[in-house]
């Protein structure tokens, strides 16, 4: 009986040996991998709900979406971009305020990216849109790059300051981000709050040209809540539009029976084409000279992938509604948020462009 009983004892204190040096093992790996998360690394949610680690120290980055530029730029971290789209190289103040932009190599298309282009800029961090995140080709590229990226995307307010306080963190910048997210709050609660008691009978009726003239605005999209913010009623929401390449587009025929009190552009020359043509002169907003340029900043003005969006919401506003905003300084307002969020200090003169939104880009192919 005893040589069995020790067997068993035997038995026991092998098993409690044996579970006791994996736990061990267990721990000391887990404590290893935090240890390692913990000390370089940070993990960002994108908008895909990619959690992504992303290195703490940030020393070159890669802009494949143009509004990703604009934003890292108001976080101070602009001269660290070393491949950008091209549409950055367009954008002339951004260019004045970062000239190392000229520079950054252009390694997408689109989105299509050149890949062995952006592997020789050796990027710490990589940002793309959507479009290219749902493209299996280009998501397989980037896996084998083995460098960190994050999708940015947004189609209202809430992703748009989503996609900042996103950027911020991946940057370390979290504080700057929240407090564009803070002025673009207040920009939304002041002018809300002077608009709230127009009658929608009554307010003004708005067809928005984006880019080209009959190019427009589909429910569900950043440009259509920021006219509904600023006040307006925007004629192209809920109707039928024409999806071609990714882009929503109206009729003339349409644009002639919605017939808009008034009429924004955000391309530089298209507000000159509206008043100019024969076929639009049946408009009332043409007749009555209502055709109205928005401005251009470091981007488009209230753009779909444009950052300036508070200040598009408050020019609209008072574009709209002149009585209600009558106290509202646009021009001490745009000179204010350049030197706060861009540390750049406006000319009268450029001041005055950027208002015009005229001269702002230079053309495709320069």
């Amino acid at each position: 009986m005893r040589p069995k009983k020790y067997l068993f004892t035997l038995v026991i204190l092998l098993l409690l040996i044996a579970l006791t040096g994996c736990s061990l093992n267990s721990n000391a790996a887990i404590t290893n991998t935090t240890i390692s998360n913990d000390n370089s690394k940070i993990t960002v949610i994108d908008y895909m709900g990619r959690e992504v680690a992303v290195p703490k120290k940030v020393d070159r980055i890669a802009c494949l979406y143009a509004y990703t530029g604009h934003v890292v730029t108001m976080l101070g971290e602009g001269n660290k971009m070393v491949a950008v789209n091209n549409g950055l190289k367009r954008d002339t103040l951004l260019l004045d305020m970062i000239p190392a932009i000229n520079d950054a190599s252009v390694t997408n298309r689109g989105d299509k990216i050149n890949i062995e282009e952006l592997a020789n800029t050796k990027p710490d961090l990589i940002f793309i849109q959507a479009s290219t995140a749902k493209d299996e080709g280009e998501v397989r590229k980037l896996d084998e790059l083995k460098i960190p990226y994050l999708v940015v995307n947004f189609n209202s307010i809430k992703e748009q300051q989503q996609s900042i306080t996103m950027i911020g963190q991946a940057l370390g910048k979290s504080e700057k981000a929240e407090k564009f997210n803070r002025f673009y709050n207040e920009i939304i609660a002041e002018v809300s709050e002077k608009v709230k008691d127009i009658p929608v009978k009554d307010r003004v009726r708005v067809y928005h040209s984006v880019m080209e003239a009959t190019r427009t605005d589909p429910a569900d999209s950043l440009p259509a809540e920021w006219i509904k913010v600023a006040g307006g009623v925007n004629v192209s929401v809920g109707e039928n539009l024409r999806l071609i390449e990714k882009k929503y587009f109206a009729s003339l025929e349409q644009i002639l029976l919605w017939d808009p009190d008034v009429i924004l552009v955000n391309q530089d020359g298209v507000a000159d084409y509206i008043l100019e043509s024969s076929q639009w002169q049946t408009l009332k907003s043409v007749k009555t000279k209502k055709v109205y340029q928005l401005p251009n900043g470091v981007s488009r003005w209230g753009h779909p992938g444009g950052l300036e969006t508070p200040l598009a919401i408050l020019w609209t506003a008072k574009t709209l509604y002149p009585n209600k905003f009558a106290d509202t300084n646009m021009e001490e307002i745009t000179a204010k948020f350049y030197q706060e969020f861009f540390d750049y200090k406006l000319t009268p003169d450029l001041l005055e462009k950027i208002l015009s939104g005229k001269d702002m880009r230079t053309p495709k192919g320069n």
